[in-house]
């Protein structure tokens, strides 16, 4: 009995120790979808010999969601927008990256280098940056598009053929842009009537999807779809007769980033390749493939010209401005969580 409780023992020791000599040579992401090119994951894998894990997500709020449901102790990085972070960061979720840990991190574009949602970047990298408006296939629609009429007061073509994101701090933030109220508005009156219009406007929807908001526009499924620019430009390149739209109300604009996680299983890993996507050429290939901006200096060298071109990219001048989404404080939080509950009824 001695022998084989030794021998249990024994066994159980080996087992761990060669977990974690394996843990050693991994790397678990949780990403968004259709947002890194597989080909920048092999060429970290063949630098380090770090093994890459993904998983993915559709929305800020489901990586929350995930993270605070049991996720956190799983992945190493994920990647947040701003405003998340920021929860993020309140909600214990994260890790700090302690100074002189990531040898590039002076590659990181002034603009960038100390935002509100993340001071100093002590817990994370900027990724890619953007907008979110909406795009109209012009062989449904040929009239005005600056305006977010299109979305939350549509004219008879584009009803009942409009997809937006499942996404509940881009589609409240543009609700708010579209009734001139704040973001974070506490005042009953407003909300109410925020509601209202949200719930007349749903009847004109025809779905929530964020992870096919392209491909509905490209296979002429919705004629209206909420979307992020990249997105918006990848649609357009694979065909789809769709122009982006920069509204007279406004619109979101968007910092992504590489968050260090709480209780990260490979945090040595994580830091190789926070470093990693700190280099020019790498996160150029990102832009190149998402259509977005990076957050570095130095990159032009290594990103398509077009990308400077594309008409997602650029705002016309009668354009409204562009806004961050808000973190609101508790109390008003509870009640856009509500109004976002009834809308997905």
């Amino acid at each position: 009995m001695k022998t084989l409780l030794k021998t249990t023992v024994a066994a159980a020791a080996m087992a761990l120790i060669a977990g974690a000599a394996s843990a050693e040579g991994k790397l678990v992401i949780y990403h968004w979808f259709e947002y890194i090119p597989q080909e920048l994951l092999d060429k970290f894998s063949t630098e380090t010999g770090v093994e890459v894990v993904m998983d993915t997500y559709d929305s800020n709020e489901s990586l929350l969601a995930s993270l605070k449901a049991g996720a956190l102790g799983t992945y190493d990085v994920a990647v947040p927008g701003d405003y998340m972070v920021q929860i993020m960061a309140n909600e214990g979720l994260l890790d700090t990256i302690a100074e002189g840990e990531l040898a590039n991190k002076g590659n990181i574009a002034p603009e960038w280098a100390d935002p509100s949602f993340d001071p100093g970047r002590a817990s994370s990298i900027p990724y890619q940056w953007g907008s979110t408006s909406f795009a109209v296939s012009r062989d449904v629609y040929s009239g005005d598009i600056a305006t977010t009429d299109i979305l939350f007061n549509p004219p008879a073509e584009l009803s009942g053929k409009i997809n937006m994101l499942d996404a509940q701090g881009e589609v409240l933030a543009m609700a708010a842009l579209h009734m001139g109220i704040p973001q974070c508005s506490s005042d009953r009156d407003q909300l109410r009537a925020l509601n209202d219009m949200l719930q007349e406007a749903k009847t004109h929807w025809a779905s929530f999807n964020s992870d096919t908001a392209k491909e509905v526009l490209v296979s002429g499924d919705a004629a209206v779809g909420q979307i992020w620019d990249g997105f918006a430009a990848k649609g357009r390149a694979e065909g789809a007769n769709i122009e982006y739209a920069f509204p007279t109300q406004g619109y979101v604009v968007w910092m992504d980033n590489v968050v260090l996680l709480k209780d990260a299983p490979n945090r040595e890993n994580a830091i190789k390749f926070m470093d990693f996507l700190l280099e020019p050429e790498n996160i150029a290939a990102v832009s190149n493939f998402a259509r977005y901006n990076a957050g570095l200096t130095a990159v032009g060298e290594f990103l398509d010209p077009s990308l400077a071109e594309q008409p997602e990219s650029n705002p016309p001048a009668n354009a409204g401005p562009g806004v961050f989404i808000e973190v609101c404080d508790q109390a008003t939080q509870e009640v856009y969580d509500q109004i976002w509950t009834n809308l997905k009824k």
